[in-house]
């Protein structure tokens, strides 16, 4: 049996003691629409993290952050009135370009219960759905390349301060969903970074791979990092709900390693449709059970007398239907680390946190672009983009707004970078 081991790409930390510092981009003017807002339950007014908000019938849209905050930007020369919001167990909702443009707006969305009556009946082996899901993935997803267009941030944080941010906008040759991922290639298309939020010692963690790396959480286009067909005997799996997702029914089915294994296995849940056996979410954490084993496939170098000892991990990727095919939509990844110097008495917890959005999908001018344009899951994003955050860096460009504590520690580096001047 030959499988992927998927500690072995998501992520991979390099500590080093360095940090490099680049030119600055331009962002370009604008000639869009602005709509931006906070997503909440229509009930208890909460915010909704991680939201769709896209325009139907187009390929085109954002997700909202942790926060439920979101900005979508709208070509005028699109022939679109309306924009959606869709969330899991929420239904559609609908709303008007031309009433929110240019306005920061309250946006409630309605959960959506399970009518009995609405069941689709199917053999409730949960194994077999997913078997049923590995099989159909041909079917269900798409079989022609695309050209996508995301937005990726990476943050991390030591204690509660921030001490790098870095995004970027990306371009990514994405090939059919019945060849290999190797073929896949992503370009940075514009990037920044935010140097030192925080004054650090002298530990210095940085990401190695960025988006390259942060794209083979598509785990139906790479079955072998999760739960593929030569794996499905390494889990145990178990029926645990149903739950409606952009107004149809998806089961959802659990699973927890059922053996040991020398690289570390996986705890979490698949939602599959009831309608297609599709797989559109998928939410899992690293089995930390043997923390030295998990811990050995993050870090890639270190100082020999620094200590490290995974805490928790948590990955999510989403899929959306469009034109009766599932496409990549948004993932994300948290990780969470201790270091400590030997013969110290304290120790230091760092968190990692990455995400990408899929903004805009195309099967035009679809050519895979050469390995010298790609960024390798060698590269360091933090080294190959300038420090630089001032507004509208992104012009026509959709990106995921910055979290509430992100958004307070870029406020911070623009405050040090005024008072240099």
């Amino acid at each position: 049996m030959k499988s992927i081991q998927f500690s072995r790409f998501l992520f991979v930390a390099i500590l080093f003691f360095a940090l490099s510092f680049e030119g600055i981009s331009q962002a370009e003017s604008a000639s869009y629409y602005t709509i931006s807002g906070t997503v909440k339950d229509e009930g208890s007014k909460r915010p909704v993290a991680f939201a769709s908000v896209f325009l139907p019938g187009t390929h085109i849209g954002t997700v909202a952050n942790l926060n439920g905050y979101f900005t979508l930007k709208v070509q005028k020369n699109l022939d679109v009135t309306n924009f959606a919001i869709s969330h899991l167990g929420y239904r559609i909702s609908s709303f008007s370009i031309e009433d929110f443009e240019g306005k920061t707006s309250e946006f409630l969305i309605q959960p959506h219960s399970i009518m009995l009556q609405e069941v689709l009946v199917r053999p409730l082996d949960p194994r077999e759905l997913v078997a049923g899901a590995l099989n159909r993935i041909g079917e269900n997803y798409p079989t022609e390349p695309y050209r996508l267009t995301g937005f990726y941030r990476e943050a991390i944080r030591q204690r509660r301060d921030y001490i790098s941010i870095s995004e970027a906008i990306v371009d990514v040759y994405h090939s059919s969903y019945t060849t290999r991922a190797s073929n896949d290639r992503v370009r940075i298309v514009r990037g920044r970074k935010s140097g030192d939020v925080k004054d650090v010692d002298t530990l210095v963690l940085k990401l190695q791979g960025g988006p390259s790396v942060a794209m083979m959480l598509d785990v139906m286009k790479n079955p072998g990092i999760l739960i593929s067909h030569e794996m499905i005997d390494f889990y145990n799996f178990e029926f645990i709900d149903m739950v409606k997702i952009d107004e149809k029914t998806h089961y959802v089915v659990g699973f927890e390693p059922a053996v040991v294994l020398p690289f570390p296995l996986f705890i979490g849940r698949f939602y599959i449709s009831a309608d297609d056996l599709a797989i559109a979410v998928v939410e899992f954490s690293m089995d930390l059970s043997d923390r030295e084993k998990a811990t050995r496939n993050f870090i890639q170098k270190k100082p020999a007398n620094l200590r490290f000892s995974t805490n928790s991990t948590s990955y999510m990727v989403s899929y959306q239907k469009i034109d009766g095919k599932y496409h990549l939509n948004y993932l994300r990844g948290e990780l969470e680390f201790f270091a400590d110097w030997r013969r110290k008495i304290f120790r230091t917890r760092y968190n990692v946190m990455f995400e990408m959005a899929i903004t805009e999908r195309s099967t035009e001018n679809v050519e895979r672009f050469s390995l010298r344009e790609s960024f390798s899951r060698r590269n360091i994003l933090s080294d190959m983009v300038p420090v630089y955050f001032e507004d509208d860096f992104w012009g026509e460009y959709n990106y995921i707004e910055p979290e509430e504590a992100i958004d307070s520690a870029i406020e911070k580096l623009n405050r040090q970078i005024q008072s240099s001047k």
